[in-house]
């Protein structure tokens, strides 16, 4: 069997798991522990991103004619791929958080949604909150004003329910006693 034959599948792989990727990070794994690496993948399986080693001549032929050429240039030294076919900021996210406590994992770049983003650019993309946190804050926001204002009718209300109750007994201090009609 030729060698092109072997490495063909290889291609073809790397191919079909970056075609739909909402975002794809390289990184320089050299120097992790294993107990560190497993920690990592790890964090990245339960992420839902999948992160694997593949030579660089694999995904630089893999990525020829994509929006994921631009990564060629740091196809140097060992490489592996995180990629993320559901949440385009959660690879950056947690390779750039794991970095903080593995210093040896360095960020070479990535492509998030197209757009191709060097180390420092991914460190930024790093910092964007999950699309869920996002969510969240959103409804936060939105329901904030409608609380606050619920509270503020509930408290009108209290407050004219007093007023309405204290109103008759005041009415009926200050009207003067109708005299009986005299009977002619």
């Amino acid at each position: 069997m030729a060698k092109i034959e072997l490495k063909k599948p290889v291609i073809d792989e790397i191919a079909e798991n970056v075609k739909d990727a909402q975002s794809v990070v390289l990184v320089d794994y050299r120097g992790l522990t294993v107990a560190e690496d497993t920690d990592l993948r790890r964090q990245l399986r339960t992420a839902g991103v999948t992160y694997k080693v593949y030579k660089n001549t694999m995904m630089n032929f893999a990525f020829k004619g994509t929006e994921l050429e631009s990564l060629a240039p740091h196809l140097e030294g060992p490489s592996a791929i995180a990629i993320s076919k559901d949440d385009a900021t959660a690879p950056a996210r947690i390779l750039a958080k794991f970095a903080k406590t593995a210093p040896k994992l360095e960020i070479k770049g990535g492509v998030v949604e197209g757009v191709y983003y060097d180390a420092a650019g991914m460190g930024d993309i790093a910092k964007i909150p999950s699309r869920e946190e996002l969510l969240s804050k959103l409804l936060g926001s939105i329901q904030s004003p409608i609380a606050n204002f619920a509270r503020v009718i509930k408290q009108i209300a209290e407050k004219d329910g007093e007023g309405a109750a204290e109103a008759p007994a005041e009415a009926a201090e200050e009207a003067p006693a109708e005299a009986p009609a005299e009977e002619a």
